[in-house]
């Protein structure tokens, strides 16, 4: 039986001297592969083509087009804060609220860079990948713009 008292010492000999929040925070994830998978067969069931994934840029977008210097994100309505989806969990707020505002935060920074290279950016919600029709005319139409300097 483990008392009260052991609890905090046991979790520090399970995990290797670390604890359980130690261990948990050097999880990383392994992206949104469920949506990126989604869009990917989209692009090839309307014949788009020309697009590569992860290419080394600021960011890391999840498929650009370099002729067109397009980049495309493809972001989690959770962890983005979609204003239609997004609920912020009862449980531990405040740094629910901090964790969303940051993430929200790089992505207008990721945005501005990538602009400053004169890419064009597109964010695409995962909530959006249920209209593909329209989905798909932004991308196009993005695609199509020649690029003010």
């Amino acid at each position: 039986m483990v008392y009260p008292e052991n609890i905090a010492s046991l979790e520090k000999t399970k995990f290797g001297g670390l604890t359980r929040s130690e261990v948990m925070s050097r999880i990383r994830g392994k992206g949104n592969e469920k949506t990126e998978v989604r869009l990917a067969k989209l692009f090839r069931a309307a014949g788009i083509r020309g697009w590569r994934r992860h290419i080394p840029i600021p960011g890391r977008p999840d498929f650009s087009f370099r002729r067109q210097k397009v980049a495309v994100f493809v972001d989690g309505c959770f962890w983005h804060g979609c204003p239609r989806c997004f609920r912020l969990p009862k449980t531990n707020r405040a740094f629910w609220k901090a964790k969303i505002e940051e993430n929200r935060k790089r992505d207008r920074s990721v945005n501005g860079r990538l602009r400053r290279l004169g890419w064009k950016v597109l964010r695409i919600r995962e909530c959006q990948l249920k209209h593909p029709d329209q989905t798909l005319l932004r991308l196009r139409r993005l695609r199509s713009q020649r690029y003010r300097t």
